[in-house]
Parts: structure tokens; sequence; C-alpha cells
């Protein structure tokens, strides 16, 4: 009985640490909360470029990962380029931009 006890312990332990393992991030794979987190930040950087009468007319595509934002898309001015990096940086959380928006 005993030997099944240790057993049976050791198997949950290594179900507890596969679990937590698959729920860790690496370099190129974000773990759950990462993931919630750069979604909550995509849409508040979407969210504030949409309330920004100079930039909602614009198609502007975010996409974050890690803190990273990336901002892509045509606007008509550079004035439009740096605004938009502008209010992509003060959104909470983002810890960097990537502005590849285009002049067209």
């Amino acid at each position: 009985m005993a030997k099944r006890h240790r057993i049976l312990s050791i198997l949950i332990c290594i179900g507890l640490i596969a679990t937590l393992a698959s729920c860790a991030s690496t370099r190129t794979q974000e773990s759950s909360g990462e993931y919630i987190d750069d979604s909550v930040i995509t849409t508040k950087v979407k969210s504030a470029l949409a309330n920004d009468d100079f930039l909602k007319s614009f198609k502007i595509s975010v996409e974050t990962y890690k803190g990273t934002v990336q901002l892509s898309g045509f606007v008509n001015s550079q004035q439009a380029i740096d605004k938009a990096g502008k209010i992509a940086r003060s959104v909470e959380g983002v810890q960097s931009v990537k502005n590849n928006l285009i002049v067209k």
C-alpha cells in the first residue's frame, strides 16, 4: 500500500511539473498570461487610435507580442506616423513600438 501511495505521489508531481512547464513562455512562444496581456494592449492601442480625430480615418493594423506593439498600414503624412507612435507608446503595458506605417 505504501509503495502504491508513493508511486501515485510521484505521478501527481510529474503531472504538476508538466502543467506548469507548459504555461511558461519561451523566446518564440508566449505564455497564456502574456497572450492575454498582449490582447489587452492591442485592444487599448486600437481604441486610442480610433478615438483620435486625426487618425481614425486611416486603417492602422496593430499587433502586440510580449509588450512590443507593431503598427502597420498607410497614412497620408509623417505627422500621422509620429502621432500614431506617440499614442501607442502612451498605452499602459507597451514596452516598445515598431512603427511600420508608410506615407502613401
